[in-house]
């Protein structure tokens, strides 16, 4: 039995922990695994190699993904889901493994639908695919946020000013509040909630009246604004448009350091975290995580578990219907931001 691997979406720490274990796992069923290159971009242009247990050695702990990535959507491309179906059959693939987040496993739940052989493993540094407790890389870039945090803080004290952190979370604020609270911000604003400035820039106020000398903020990428109570809130992008056609988002901690420092009087610095989330090695954690994905991914294919995704629940690993995991997002609950909101100030 042939059975394919995919990494697509964001590169994200843990996937090379997935596809080894996946590699690793096979061997107990008698599969044999073949690498898809660049996503679903690998069926599209039967772009593959095979994979075994030399070829996976050592990359436990390497950022990144072995595979190659991209944001190709097959339902975008051009007789894409007939390509892929072809690109299946011709080489006698008997099921796919797609390693995503949103993207990806949406793409993957369709293909499931129309008859393929998928299982899901949630990958997103976000934690936004519902129906799982935890994707893995999530901890990853919440223990590099908090790391810049911190360091935020010692310079904010010592100059005495007010310093904006942006992180990542286009639609969600899994990372700016989980970092936030871990690395003691004064204000975390998020996608969820649309960010009022006057209210940010009376609190911080409130804040140097009593005392204070300097404040942090964390604010997700993704997260909407308002410049004044009059207008509509608004999403900041560079304004181009990324990979899958979605705005590419940036400038939202610009603009709010200048709105800050224009309405407090108080010396304001931003630093964007960008990327640097997403790279280098996994935490332990999503080491573990990754590779308990990949073995119950390989197990879902033996026992014929397809349209299905490997899901944590409590500390189980469990499969879950990939139409539940990809039905919505998984957003903060305001039950959860106000544990955040208890420390502001």
């Amino acid at each position: 039995m042939k059975v394919a691997v995919l990494t697509g979406g964001g590169d994200c720490p843990g996937l090379n922990a997935v596809i080894r274990a996946v590699v690793r796992r096979a061997n107990a069923h008698g599969f044999e695994m073949m690498g898809l290159r660049d996503g679903w971009k690998g069926l599209l242009e039967d772009n593959h190699f095979r994979l075994t247990r030399e070829t996976t050695s050592g990359i436990l702990h390497r950022g990144g993904t072995i595979l190659g990535t991209s944001r190709v959507n097959p339902f975008k491309v051009e007789n894409g889901l007939e390509r892929v179906k072809r690109a299946i059959e011709r080489n006698g693939i008997h099921a796919v493994i797609a390693i995503g987040g949103e993207g990806t496993l949406s793409a993957a739940t369709r293909m499931s639908q129309e008859g393929l052989r998928i299982v899901g493993v949630p990958k997103t540094i976000d934690n936004d695919i519902n129906a799982t407790d935890f994707t893995f890389g999530f901890d990853t870039a919440v223990a590099i946020a908090t790391e810049a945090i911190d360091r935020l803080h010692s310079t904010a004290e010592s100059h005495k000013r007010v310093i904006v952190c942006e992180v990542m979370g286009r639609h969600v604020g899994w990372i700016a509040t989980y970092a936030g609270i871990a690395g003691g911000a004064d204000v975390i604003l998020v996608p969820e909630i649309p960010a009022d400035l006057e209210k940010v820039a009376e609190h911080i106020q409130r804040r140097h009246a009593g005392g204070r000398t300097f404040s942090i903020v964390v604010v997700a990428e993704g997260t909407r604004i308002k410049l004044s109570a009059d207008q509509q809130e608004q999403l900041v992008t560079s304004g181009a448009l990324d990979e899958a056609g979605r705005p590419r988002l940036g400038g939202v901690g610009t603009i709010l350091a200048h709105e800050i420092e224009r309405r407090t009087g108080f010396e304001t610095r931003v630093s964007v975290l960008g990327h640097i989330q997403r790279g280098g090695a996994p935490t332990p954690h999503d080491r573990v995580l990754a590779t308990r994905y990949g073995v119950h991914a390989c197990d879902m294919v033996a026992r014929g578990e397809f349209g299905k995704m490997a899901a944590l629940r409590g500390n189980d690993i469990i499969s879950v219907d990939l139409a539940d995991a990809t039905r919505e997002l998984k957003r903060v609950p305001q039950e959860f931001f106000e544990v955040a909101q208890v420390f502001f100030g």
